[in-house]
């Protein structure tokens, strides 16, 4: 039997030269986006970190972590909103199930 839903984390690196509002629109968005899509769980902002190698010329980013359940197939749309997405340096989804 296929699985219904299942428990995921993602992490996500924004450009940190975006203004707070952008920052605060972009962090929306992604919510508003998982909210539709499953149950959004905790939200954490960790704010601008230094990152562990530059990546486009930037070495800091705005972390921000999401748990949330969704269906099997949400994760990959996702992704591909992260990856069109040009304030998103990087992005890493986890399903925390297995």
């Amino acid at each position: 039997m296929a699985k219904v839903k299942g428990r995921y984390e993602t992490i996500f690196i924004l450009n940190p030269t975006l203004s707070e509002e952008a920052t605060a629109a972009a962090v929306e968005k992604f919510k508003a986006l998982v909210e539709q899509h499953g149950e959004l769980g905790e939200v954490d902002e960790w704010g601008k970190r230094r990152l562990s190698y530059e990546i486009d010329d930037h070495a800091e980013g705005y972390y921000v972590l999401i748990n949330f359940e969704s269906t099997p197939d949400f994760p990959h749309e996702l992704d591909r909103v992260y990856r069109i997405t040009d304030s998103v340096l990087r992005s890493l989804i986890i399903c925390k199930d297995e």
